[in-house]
């Protein structure tokens, strides 16, 4: 079954608001098994949304439409999908006497405007709204099936999970699942990735490989068409297991909002172990980025940002003579500021970061280069890294190769 989404709103194409339910809406499909073949944005303009109604008419089976259902001129989405199938707009019962209620209880005059949010297809099912006052619509003609939704996040994913998923599940039953895995990568650039899995990519049927760069790592989201969950899941893991004995090193997790830090945070947790960080080029991002999980308090207590040199001597403890004779930019002074950073806070491990951020030169370095020390019970190391791009990009990139550097020495 092909299904194709058209996001209605001018604030989607002027960039004023992100297109977040297409992604939610074909994750949802994907699991019933329901293939999104389309994304499309269109304005508020009806013969632009009727051009793009006659092309989905023709090619998909299923057409959702998110948004334009609400109570003012340009909320068209409903008039234009009526007049396409030649359906009357009739007042729904179930949603007018919400409305009307919601008006009683706010103690406010309803304007009249509002009763468009409760007018459905003449034929069509109405979908309840939660969350809020407009109504969803599905109908289904001789050859496509029309589902309309409401623009808000807030409305659209509970009226999906609760109304129109079930709805759809009941409809078209499909034979097969569409069933995905993310897994999630990093010390390997995508070119590299995907040239080491080269002969897995091209000899690729069910499932699927995809790769996907992001800011210092890479996802492989892997798919595959099933008759149900668990021979899905079999044809997942022979695939994982490959891609594994392949790449294996670079894996560190699973999912889309399962970041390194998340992973870093679980790991120190479960190995019951506590970490400390001296910051300088990064300036407490490390820190933060840490403290953005959930639960890091149970193995983060605090530590340092010395981003001057005077600092590092007062705050850290440092040898002034070891500054000033290998510099701030340097593998002595990285292990320095590790070594004695986890011992003023006792943790077990200890991150620096020195180096230069950019966009100028310091001590003779150029921008980019990067001292990452690690301090643990055992021993003391520090790693030269060389990063590129801009002065954000170069802090992002020295906060997960400490991050990564954590990973591996709890592991």
């Amino acid at each position: 079954m092909k299904a194709e989404i058209i996001a209605v709103g001018t604030e989607i194409l002027l960039g004023q608001v992100v297109n977040t339910n297409a992604t939610f809406i074909s994750e949802e499909l994907a699991d019933l098994g329901i293939e999104v073949y389309y994304h499309s944005v269109v304005g508020d303009n009806p013969a632009r949304l009727e051009n793009l109604l006659q092309i989905a008419d023709e090619r998909s089976d299923l057409v959702v439409l998110c948004g334009g259902l609400g109570p003012t001129t340009d909320d068209l989405t409903k008039d234009v999908v009526a007049k396409h199938v030649g359906q009357n707009l009739v007042e729904d019962y179930a949603g007018r006497k919400e409305l009307d209620a919601f008006f009683t209880k706010a103690k406010r005059e309803m304007t009249p405007n509002n009763l468009r949010q409760v007018l459905i297809f003449e034929d069509g099912i109405a979908l309840p709204n939660e969350t809020g006052l407009a109504i969803g619509i599905f109908y289904q003609s001789a050859t496509t099936a029309f589902l309309l939704l409401p623009g808000p996040p807030s409305e659209l994913r509970p009226m999906f999970l609760h109304h129109a998923k079930p709805l759809l599940e009941e409809k078209f039953p499909q034979t097969d699942q569409l069933i995905s895995r993310v897994l999630r990568f990093y010390g390997i650039g995508e070119s590299k990735l995907v040239s080491q899995l080269a002969d897995l990519i091209e000899k690729q049927t069910n499932p699927t490989i995809a790769p996907y760069a992001k800011p210092n790592e890479v996802t492989l989201r892997l798919t595959v068409k099933a008759p149900d969950k668990a021979m899905g899941m079999k044809l997942l893991d022979e695939t994982e297991a490959a891609i594994k004995k392949e790449v294996g090193e670079y894996f560190y997790g699973y999912g889309e909002e399962n970041s390194l830090e998340a992973v870093v945070v679980k790991l120190l947790q479960e190995k019951n172990c506590s970490i400390t960080a001296a910051e300088s080029l990064t300036a407490g991002q490390f820190q933060a980025t840490l403290a953005n999980i959930s639960g890091a308090s149970k193995v983060f207590a605090g530590g340092f940002v010395t981003y001057a040199k005077e600092q590092k001597e007062k705050l850290l403890q440092i040898d002034a003579a070891l500054l000033q004779e290998y510099g701030v930019v340097s593998e002595a002074c990285a292990k320095a500021m590790a070594k004695n950073a986890r011992k003023i806070i006792g943790a077990d491990y200890a991150l620096s970061f020195t180096g230069v951020a950019g966009p100028d030169e310091l001590e003779g370095q150029a921008a980019g280069t990067v001292w990452i020390g690690l301090a643990s019970e055992t021993e003391v190391t520090a790693h030269l890294y060389h990063f590129t791009r801009d002065r954000a990009y170069v802090r992002h990139s020295a906060v997960m190769a400490g991050l990564d550097l954590l990973r591996r020495a709890v592991l």
